[in-house]
């Protein structure tokens, strides 16, 4: 009895290693397969886009690239509001209504359009009179209305905000004055056109010096843009100054137009391939 199940174990311990044996067979020969089947993999198509813009994976090129477009200003834009005190709010609200409504009659026939004049504000506030060692009196409520208008034709500019000063009397107050470029979407992309050949420029000339070419662009980033005016463009308040100074002088506001300078900075990287022969 004690022999046969001897025999027994031992069979079974023997077949546990055929069994070993053949799993460890078959382990080693699918690792052995996947190996030879592994390719390499480019740097650059496992590269994070921080990598990539620093300049830290091999076999790229990284450039920046500055390009300008100068613009002249031919529109303006300014604010108009109306200020008046009456002693109910009903009557102050009249009052300032009627002021504004002759105010805007008045650049619609200078030229101004409908579509260009936007109501920005309206406030309703108290007024008291303050006297010492006694209680606040109410004198009246103060309204106020505002809006904001665009002179498309900057030779219009002047008229325009005279015409609102002289229209509305001590009750207007013109501020916000600002000269535009209408159309600076187009500036914006001269300026892009440039800064991507000027960075193209240096990467190709540096590709050439170490025997290489460019290939792909792998990432392109475009920094915020920058707009400069120069000194010869007359300021919002010289603006509101000679508003003033014109009104009672019956003309139009002088204003020089300058010119702006829009400049757009990008980075662009390339995968470099070895030049042809």
């Amino acid at each position: 009895m004690n022999t046969s199940v001897t025999v027994s174990l031992r069979a079974l311990v023997a077949a546990v290693l055929v069994l070993l044996v053949v799993v460890a067979a078959y382990l080693l020969g699918g690792a052995g397969s996947t190996e030879a089947a592994a390719t390499p993999v480019p740097a650059a198509a496992t590269a994070s886009a921080r990598d990539l813009a620093r300049g830290q994976v091999p076999g790229t090129l990284t450039m920046t690239g500055e390009g300008e477009a100068v613009g002249v200003p031919h529109q303006l834009a300014f604010r108009v509001a109306v200020t008046r005190k009456e002693p109910t709010v009903p009557a102050a609200m009249d009052a300032a209504s009627r002021t504004m409504g002759r105010v805007l009659a008045a650049l619609e026939r200078a030229g101004v359009e409908r579509k260009d004049v936007q109501s920005t504000g309206l406030s309703v506030d108290p007024v008291y009179d303050y006297v010492d060692y006694r209680p606040p009196v109410l004198t009246g409520y103060r309204v106020n209305q505002s809006v904001s208008v665009l002179v498309r034709d900057l030779g219009d500019g002047g008229e325009a905000i005279s015409t609102a000063t002289r229209t509305g009397g001590n009750a207007v107050r013109v501020s916000g004055i600002g000269l535009r470029i209408g159309d600076k979407d187009a500036l914006l992309a001269t300026a892009r056109d440039a800064a991507v050949e000027a960075a193209t420029a240096k990467a190709e000339q540096y590709a050439a010096a170490t025997g290489q070419e460019l290939g792909t662009v792998l990432t392109l980033t475009e920094g915020r843009e920058a707009v400069a005016a120069t000194r010869d463009q007359v300021r919002g308040y010289e603006l509101a100054r000679m508003a003033a100074d014109s009104a009672g002088a019956n003309m139009a506001v002088p204003i020089r137009a300058g010119r702006e300078d829009l400049a757009v900075n990008v980075s662009i990287v390339w995968q470099l391939v070895p030049a042809a022969d």
